[in-house]
């Protein structure tokens, strides 16, 4: 008589712990946050972390790079807008807070089309078909106005029907935790997506597409599937921002946009899953608080992006985890004086930098008004040389100390690598 013996794994105590901390989190900052600019704030990075993770499903996950993501973002916002236009005349009965899925359904049933087209190719034929579709359908915003609403767009209302348990949407809070509600939710279905065997072999397709048919898949079908799941989840963010600003217009589907979600999915790091929260996170800040503080915003993030791709490929997250790696193997300590002297250090290069970043912007924008402008506490004046060569001066420090502590902390990082690399082949070998 044969005894079954059924074995269970050891219960991921440190996953539950991230994932219950990513919930609290979500619970929590808007009665931490409590401002009206904060609420609209934190709404915002709950639908970028969906379209931003969602992006990463293709470029990170699958190694497809889509210069046209926006089309499925913005396409699923269109179908929100209408559902709810429909719902309040009384033609379409779906509750509130189920209309964010009709976004998801809408870019699916457009990913199903255009992904069978853009998905027969990969990597720059990929890239530059995802373009020209883009590109396309940014035209027909204009050519069919009863869908898009021309230059204005269309607007709705997120109030309709009766309140449910005395919840209409019509407060910034309620909506909010309706959004933090379908983050959390598309959030955890991701990733288990990641470590599903199609989420596998997606990543194999990544790395070797000829190995993998060699031993018998069609690489097309696994990056057509991951292209629709992509743009169901990239809908259901877009009819949260719907939802947000009752409003969607043309540039929803727009390159620009497009290259937004681009830009930072990569700032935020594509190797590691919480990479793309990162950037989405980031690309509200930008968006809402730099974008209010200087006019010059687009090139902090320009020359941002451009270290990023320089000197961590990467991303942000990368960052993080090398330095987790460090602290792990208890060598965190021979870094801290190298990393105090790069603190010390940056703030003179940005200080100095800015300000004549600042006064080129002010010289050319607002100087015919008042050249005198406030910057860090300062009054400076761009009709004065002396601000201009005090600022130079500044920078010019700041880079020389910049690149003295540069240079000092990857003399240390450098070793602290081969210290590592070598206890690792240590406990290979035996």
């Amino acid at each position: 008589m044969s005894t079954t013996h059924y074995q269970f794994k050891p219960l991921n105590v440190g996953r539950l712990l991230v994932w219950a901390g990513f919930a609290l989190v979500l619970i929590l900052a808007p009665l931490v946050f409590k401002s009206g600019l904060a609420l609209t704030m934190l709404s915002q990075m709950g639908y970028m972390i969906i379209i931003c993770l969602s992006y990463n499903l293709l470029l990170g996950q699958g190694g497809m790079l889509s210069f046209g993501y926006a089309v499925y973002t913005g396409l699923g916002a269109f179908c929100v807008v209408h559902a709810l236009n429909r719902a309040g005349e009384g033609g379409f009965p779906l509750p509130v807070s189920l209309v964010p899925l009709v976004g998801g359904l809408g870019g699916a049933l457009v990913a199903s089309v255009l992904g069978w087209v853009s998905t027969k190719k990969a990597h720059t034929t990929f890239a530059m078909i995802t373009m020209g579709v883009g590109e396309l359908v940014y035209a027909m915003t204009m050519m069919f106005p009863d869908l898009f609403g021309g230059e204005g767009g269309i607007s709705t209302n997120r109030v309709i029907g009766e309140p449910v348990l005395g919840i209409s949407f019509g407060p910034q809070i309620e909506l909010y935790y309706l959004i933090a509600l379908y983050c959390f939710v598309c959030t955890g279905l991701m990733f288990m997506f990641t470590g599903t065997p199609l989420g596998r072999m997606l990543n194999a397709v990544r790395d070797n597409p000829e190995r993998v048919e060699f031993v018998g898949f069609n690489t097309q079908l696994v990056r057509y599937i991951a292209f629709i799941i992509a743009g169901f989840f990239a809908g259901i963010g877009g009819g949260l921002f719907a939802l947000n600003f009752e409003l969607v217009q043309g540039s929803a589907v727009s390159g620009l946009t497009s290259a937004a979600y681009l830009l930072f999915t990569y700032i935020g790091g594509v190797w590691f899953f919480f990479g793309p929260i990162i950037g989405a996170i980031l690309s509200v800040l930008v968006g809402v608080l730099l974008s209010e503080i200087t006019k010059a915003w687009a090139l902090y993030l320009g020359i941002v992006f451009v270290l990023i791709v320089m000197f961590a490929p990467g991303g942000l997250s990368s960052i993080v985890m090398m330095n987790v790696r460090v602290a792990a193997f208890k060598k965190f300590g021979r870094l801290l004086k190298p990393y105090l002297a790069l603190i010390v250090t940056t703030p003179l290069l940005v200080v100095g930098g800015a300000a004549l970043v600042e006064m080129l912007y002010h010289r050319q924008i607002n100087a015919e008004m008042n050249p005198q402008f406030r910057f860090f506490g300062m009054v400076l004046d761009v009709t004065q040389a002396g601000h201009w060569l005090a600022a130079a001066a500044v920078m010019t420090v700041g880079a020389v100390a910049f690149e003295l502590a540069r240079r000092y902390f990857k003399r240390h990082w450098d070793h602290v690598q081969e210290e590592i690399q070598a206890i690792v082949r240590i406990k290979e070998a035996s």
